[in-house]
């Protein structure tokens, strides 16, 4: 597949050699060779080794790997070079960074002790609670968005040229000319910015302004969300929004438990349970909160929204109690509170809650359509620059050339046009209402509107697997006990064999269909009815949660009836094959639901007495109660029942794929799109989903990545993976760390040559990271589309977003670029608006540049005709209405335009693949437009100064109107397939014209232009202007048909 690509060593060839012959010689002749997975800090250095070695050591094919150093290895300048070659900017940043700490004086968070109802009590100053979303404040909103403005090329140009007209000696016409369209294009800017600054401002306002109940020594008072301390008391109400991070003290449920929906914070929609500090709990009154003397230690405000690390203290009782609180104990803000009133005591606000600590600001996204005409307004300005030049050295360099020199740059330039910026920003809110328009993808939501061309120029798809490719829901599909397998059709055998193991919604609804229901259920106790009505009940001792650490959750609970005490515990496969005791068949069953695409859960038990339970319970107690290390001591505690655990069964769930889903994958692979699918689930299961979905073709070659823990392991497998050819990857996130840590470079470009690639057991971070490495390495436009607050990272991190309102919530949603509600929906956006919208803005953008070329050709011809005169060749309202009402509708009109129908561009998604290369705007076709601007201007100059009779008024008249007829002719020519607004915009703007004819006698001689040698010069020049190009567009198309011609006709 990939044995051109030289997978590089890092340091030199001949460090390397001396290594690999130290390796032969190793303790002499016949003796023992070292060992090639001896540790890194060992003799043996695998980055001073070429990245091409087998098993029986290095290969002598010197074709096979490379030693040349790579870049990074080169050696380190030093003083003025260092300085000179980008050091500088190393010494500015860091003095920014320097003055912004100074000038902010941040603080590190630390670990707090607050009192219950004393905020008076708090030993530092705390964040006001706040949320603010504003990005700007009274004083910096004019100049930050000037300065989003005009840190663009071409803004910065035209705001220089405008302001040059102040100066007498360069000015060459009206001042509104100028400023006129480059205060249109800022008023709009300006007024955009305010009205989403302003609706940001009523957003925080409206919630910061939320009422909430203070518990206080004179009884409850209402205060706003923004005046709630650290150390207040504050009660919750159901379906009411908790203002910041507290921890829960009371409820008025009598569990002394509520659910909370954390939907808004990670993204999640299933509810949560918290439980209250049982010594407040247990108080007889809610007033009794403020009479004890009781305080809350707290950690350190960070990142991490499941975890918590406190202790709950009361002093006026003896002996004093002391209380572990845990992330079950807990009320983020931004979490909704589902059941029950609540009451507790604030730790956390403002900057320091967690919600606000997880939220990070998203790049501003700027299209590579673009920055490709960012680059070309550049290329234009060098062109004025240069014919300027040629202007003054063809003068003569007479009297003050200079002031000459700045004039002529004033002359020409129209050649970069003020328009185009506004037309593109207007296309783009057409786009935008057109794809929220369409019925064949209803629900979608255009959130970022700069971008939608982006969606025609994607090369790598990175999609997340759960709710996305698949629909989240989970249906109950396989138990093994070990000596028998039941599936769906003989789950009636089951009643004899059903255990209390599996607690989730689809097993539990499973087990209510065999027979076995759960009555009852509160934090202490639980009630189940056998198939024969008999009732259980269970005493709960202990509950072990899931986290992603573990992979695991268990319970302990008594029987009344026996007061026999049970582990029961389930989790993963990988780590629960470590803590069962010997099975033949637990890693045999797992792999074969995995295969058929099942997500497998392990269920196992312990039997304890009671004395067993009594020694866990008070080392469990007592490591809950420290305050440094507790997770490490918890999970210590709790690993120590975790021994010789038997074996009950393994059930397997199917997660079943969205609707056309194949067919979707398909249509995206043959438009050219390089799909890679990322998730956090086994390597088995995203396998299987990878070849259900179609994502893998069945007969095609799987290279499963073997596990990999350190350089040598890595280079091995990296090599075995080099020699593989049109297979695709799997790889799981652990193999990937390392991979990235030592062979970036080599592993991205192997994987980039995959026609799929599968990363498995990854975290959110993982995902950004790798949207990251494949914009670094490729230079190409990616999209990332999940569904659950751990893809928003993802999201954020790709050229494109896009996010699918789902099972999780709308985490992924509302933080994506472009928001669907089926994986279907994304062909037709991408094949369909994202082709056109690109296809339209680059035909926009280059019609608009044409616009400024063909006057300012006309501009120097006509100066150069009259000895390089510095003058203006048309002034006041011509220049403005023609870059407005005379040709601005009909350009504008273009982004109607289409090629072929969306029917057409559906059942053809090739046709997606020719934009993945620029094809449609490119320094080639800039150049054909540039060549024929200059014919067209030439010839339109040529032909008024050829025809032209007696005054030099006439040739005003005749070449003004040929242009605007000229351009209003390229655009009909320009069009492929017409709409009735084109011709509506094609006759108003000639409409227009004609009619302010009998208003420009300031310009033109009205009695002339209603002459019949008015009508027949201006419609022989601008024939002469456009039919060679019609004819030369007619044999381009019989010669060299484009793609998309063959469907159309």
């Amino acid at each position: 597949m990939a044995d051109q690509i030289p997978l590089y060593a890092v340091r030199s060839a001949a460090r390397a050699n001396r290594k690999r012959a130290a390796y032969y010689r190793a303790a002499g002749p016949g003796a023992e060779r070292p060992n090639r997975y001896q540790l890194e800090d060992e003799s043996v250095h695998w980055d001073e080794m070429p990245l091409m070695m087998s098993e029986d050591g290095f290969e002598n094919d010197e074709s096979d790997y490379h030693t040349l150093p790579r870049a990074r290895g080169t050696q380190r300048r030093r003083g003025l070079e260092w300085l000179l070659c980008g050091g500088w900017k190393v010494l500015c940043a860091s003095c920014c960074d320097w003055l912004i700490n100074v000038c902010q004086r941040k603080t590190e968070p630390r670990a707090r002790t607050v009192w219950l109802g004393h905020p008076e009590k708090s030993e530092e100053k705390h964040p006001r609670n706040t949320i603010k979303n504003q990005k700007y404040s009274l004083l910096t909103f004019l100049p930050g968005v000037l300065y989003e403005q005009f840190k663009f090329f071409l803004n910065l140009y035209f705001l220089v040229v405008s302001c040059s007209q102040f100066v007498p000696e360069l000015k060459i016409g009206y001042l509104y000319t100028y400023w006129a369209p480059l205060g249109f294009v800022l008023a709009v800017t300006i007024i955009r910015e305010a009205i989403d600054e302003f609706r940001r401002v009523q957003r925080d306002k409206e919630v910061n302004s939320q009422l909430y109940s203070k518990l206080t020594v004179r009884g409850k008072v209402q205060v706003k969300s923004s005046d709630i301390q650290v150390g207040d008391l504050i009660t919750v109400e159901k379906n009411q929004r908790v203002p910041s991070d507290m921890v829960f003290l009371r409820t008025s449920e009598k569990a002394g438990s509520c659910f909370i929906r954390t939907d808004q914070l990670d993204g999640e929609t299933d509810w949560k349970l918290r439980v209250a500090v049982s010594c407040t709990q247990r108080l007889p009154a809610v007033g009794d909160l403020l009479s004890v003397s009781a305080y809350v230690h707290a950690q350190k405000p960070h990142l991490d929204i499941h975890s918590f690390e406190g202790t709950f203290t009361r002093e006026d009782s003896d002996p004093p109690i002391h209380e572990s609180l845990s992330i079950e104990n807990t009320l983020w803000a931004s979490t909704i509170v589902a059941s029950g009133t609540v009451i507790g005591v604030v730790i956390y606000t403002g900057k320091e809650t967690r919600s606000v600590m997880n939220t990070s600001n998203p790049k501003n996204k700027v299209g590579l359509l673009d920055l490709e005409l960012n680059q070309l307004t550049k290329a234009l300005f060098l062109a004025l620059v240069a014919l300027s030049v040629v202007m003054v050295t063809l003068q003569g360099f007479v009297g003050p050339w200079y002031r000459n020199l700045f004039r002529f740059l004033l002359l020409f330039s129209y050649i970069i046009p003020i328009s185009l910026r506004v037309n593109l920003d207007m296309g783009k809110a057409a786009y935008r209402w057109m794809i929220m328009r369409d019925d064949s993808i209803p629900g979608t939501v255009v959130r970022t509107s700069t971008i939608p061309e982006e969606l025609g120029r994607l090369v790598y798809l990175l999609t997340d697997k759960t709710g996305t490719l698949t629909q989240n829901e989970m249906v109950f599909k396989r138990l093994h006990l070990g000596t028998v397998s039941y599936g769906p059709d003989t789950m009636d055998e089951i009643e004899r064999h059903v255990r209390d193991a599996c607690p989730q919604v689809a097993l539990v609804q499973w087990t209510e269909s065999v027979g076995l229901t759960l009555v009852h259920r509160d934090l202490t106790s639980m009630q189940l009815r056998t198939p024969g009505g008999q009732i259980l009940t269970y005493s709960v001792l202990q509950t072990f949660p899931f986290t992603s650490d573990s992979k695991r959750m268990g319970i302990i609970v008594r029987e009344e009836s026996t007061e026999e005490i049970t582990f029961y515990m389930k989790g993963a496969d990988a780590t629960m094959s470590a803590i069962v005791q010997y099975s033949d068949w637990l890693e045999e069953e797992c792999g074969n639901m995995a295969r058929e695409g099942l997500r497998t859960l392990v269920v196992v038990k312990r039997s304890l007495t009671e004395e067993q339970y009594q020694d866990f319970e008070s080392r469990h107690a007592q490591a809950r109660l420290s305050v440094h290390d507790r997770a490490l001591k918890v999970a210590a505690a709790v690993e120590s029942l975790e021994r010789d655990m038997q074996l009950l069964c393994v059930t397997g769930v199917e997660d079943r794929l969205q609707a056309h889903v194949r067919p979707t994958l398909e249509m995206l692979r043959n438009a050219g799109i390089k799909i890679w699918m990322l998730t956090g689930d086994k390597l088995e299961t995203a396998t299987c989903i990878a070849k259900s979905s179609h994502l893998v073709s069945r007969t095609q070659d799987i290279h499963v990545f073997r596990p990999v823990t350190n350089r040598g392991e890595a280079h091995l497998e990296l090599n075995t993976f080099r020699r593989k050819h049109d297979c695709a990857l799997v790889i799981s996130g652990d193999s990937l760390e390392v991979c990235l840590r030592y062979y970036e470079h080599e592993l991205v470009e192997l994987a980039c040559q995959c026609p799929a690639v599968v990363c498995c057991r990854c975290s959110p971070t993982q995902k950004a990271h790798i949207v990251r490495l494949l914009q670094r390495h490729t230079h190409r436009r990616t999209c990332a589309i999940g569904d659950g607050g751990n893809d928003v990272s993802m999201i954020q991190a790709a050229d494109c977003g896009i996010g699918i309102e789902g099972k999780e919530g709308k985490a992924a949603s509302l933080a994506a670029d472009f928001s669907i509600t089926r994986f279907e929906h994304l062909g037709r956006l991408l094949v369909v608006h994202g082709r056109s919208s690109y296809k339209r803005s680059a035909a926009l953008g280059q019609f608009v540049m044409h616009r400024g070329l063909i006057i300012s050709t006309m501009q120097a011809v006509f100066s150069s005709v009259f000895y390089f005169a510095s003058v203006p060749l048309y002034q006041g309202f011509l220049m403005v209405g023609y870059a407005t009402v005379y040709t601005m509708f009909p350009v504008f009109s273009l982004v109607l335009d289409q090629d072929v129908k969306p029917e057409m561009a559906v059942l053809y998604p090739e046709l997606y693949k020719d934009l993945t290369k620029g094809r449609s705007l490119s320094f080639k076709t800039f150049l054909v437009w540039v060549l024929v601007s200059i014919y067209q201007g030439g010839i339109l100059m040529f032909g008024a100064l050829v025809l032209f009779e007696s005054e030099f008024v006439h040739v005003l008249a005749i070449s003004f109107t040929a242009l605007v007829l000229t351009e209003l002719l390229m655009v009909a020519l320009t069009v492929r397939t017409w709409h009735w607004l084109m011709v509506v915009a094609e006759f108003l703007s000639l409409g227009c014209y004609v009619a302010s004819l009998a208003f420009l006698n300031e310009y033109f001689d009205v009695t002339f232009i209603t002459t019949v040698t008015f009508v027949w010069k201006v419609s022989a020049i601008t024939v002469v202007s456009c039919l060679p190009l019609y004819v030369l567009k007619y044999l381009k198309r019989k010669l060299s048909p484009p793609s998309y011609s063959k469907l159309t006709s």
